[in-house]
């Protein structure tokens, strides 16, 4: 196995476990969402960590924005769901999104609207505080210097 792969995957291992602790003590509901968060965003590259960051906060707060806003007015349905998911990453696309924040911004639409149709305001807050713990975390876990680095072979 390259060096990059263990390091990459104890990255993610470190800053997911850090990021649902975090997350669970502070008594998050969905703790998952903040170790996804954490996965998602840790790279071997600070700079590409930070890029995948913004790009995942934002589509998470336009989805769960749409998701919430959308739901008085939609049947949760499959039309419906794709309504919101097009909706969503069509804003995301609009608000300069990359491809990965609108698709995020797209699943977190249809789960606002599919999760919690009885307070989509309050699950839509708390995935955007959820995910920031994970992205913060995996910020913090980016910081640390690579501590192997591979050996060249001839």
């Amino acid at each position: 196995m390259r060096t990059p792969a263990i390091q990459l995957s104890v990255r993610a291992a470190v800053a997911a476990a850090l990021a649902w602790w975090i997350a669970d003590a502070l008594h998050a509901h969905y703790a998952i969402y903040a170790l996804i968060a954490a996965v998602l965003v840790t790279d071997l590259s600070p700079a590409n960590s930070r890029r995948l960051a913004l790009q995942r906060l934002a589509g998470t707060l336009v989805g769960a924005m749409v998701g919430a806003l959308l739901l008085p007015w939609l049947d949760i349905r499959a039309i419906a769901l794709g309504v919101a998911i097009l909706a969503a990453m069509l804003l995301a696309f609009a608000l300069r999104l990359e491809n990965a924040g609108a698709r995020v911004a797209g699943y977190v639409a249809a789960i606002v609207m599919l999760a919690h149709g009885d307070d989509a305001w309050q699950y839509a807050f708390d995935r955007a505080w959820e995910t920031i713990v994970g992205i913060g975390v995996a910020l913090l876990v980016g910081l640390v210097p690579l501590w192997m680095r591979e050996r060249r072979t001839k």
